[in-house]
């Protein structure tokens, strides 16, 4: 499709396409509804886009989503109970597991998933900053909650390996949650269930 429109609005497409879940007919309903739209609510839309990539980065301690150079709401909640972490891949599944309201520890974002077919193994995701913090805040449960898949089954299973003998109790939520399925699509109910009925890695 490329060059059958003019410049800006091929080079708008093209943004568009590179962004996940955004095929090609997608990206080219999003573009010529962005050129129908008031240029007020474009301009929105993309001083949105500039202030969220200048003011947001990841917290400092667990990776969460935060106000840049700060930490996180969560981790800076003196409520929360500070020595149980559970083990997420992105921000969004904080999200989902805080719809459950059954969980008050801490997390911690590995920032992805073991794939090595995507060339992502453990020096990419934030797994030594979670050895870290487990000595440094007396950490003694850690709750792995990584995506029912392959790549999460994956990773869950080297940090189990990675973690046991560190001689905390190392738990994962239970089953119950679809196969293949991602934890942010997961209902309340059944992530809430899955983090009750937890299982100690190895049994």
């Amino acid at each position: 499709m490329s060059g059958v429109y003019a410049g800006p609005v091929q080079d708008l497409i093209d943004e568009l396409g590179r962004l996940p879940g955004v095929g090609p007919k997608s990206a080219q309903r999003i573009a010529f509804h962005l050129l129908k739209v008031e240029p007020a609510d474009a301009a929105r839309l993309a001083a949105a886009i500039i202030e969220v990539k200048e003011r947001v980065a990841f917290c400092e301690r667990c990776f969460n989503i935060a106000e840049r150079g700060a930490e996180c709401s969560i981790c800076t909640d003196s409520r929360r109970e500070t020595s149980m972490v559970c083990v997420v891949e992105e921000p969004r599944d904080i999200v989902a597991v805080e719809r459950t309201q059954e969980f008050r520890g801490r997390y911690h974002v590995l920032q992805g998933a073991i794939s090595p077919i995507d060339g992502i193994g453990p020096e990419q995701l934030k797994v030594r900053e979670l050895l870290v913090r487990i000595e440094a805040e007396g950490i003694d449960e850690v709750i792995l909650a990584t995506n029912p898949n392959i790549e999460g089954e994956a990773t869950a299973t080297y940090l189990a390996r990675l973690l046991s003998p560190l001689g905390i109790s190392v738990t994962k939520i239970a089953s119950g949650l679809p196969v293949g399925g991602d934890l942010e699509y997961a209902d309340e109910l059944t992530l809430g269930r899955a983090l009750e009925g937890r299982r100690a890695v190895g049994e």
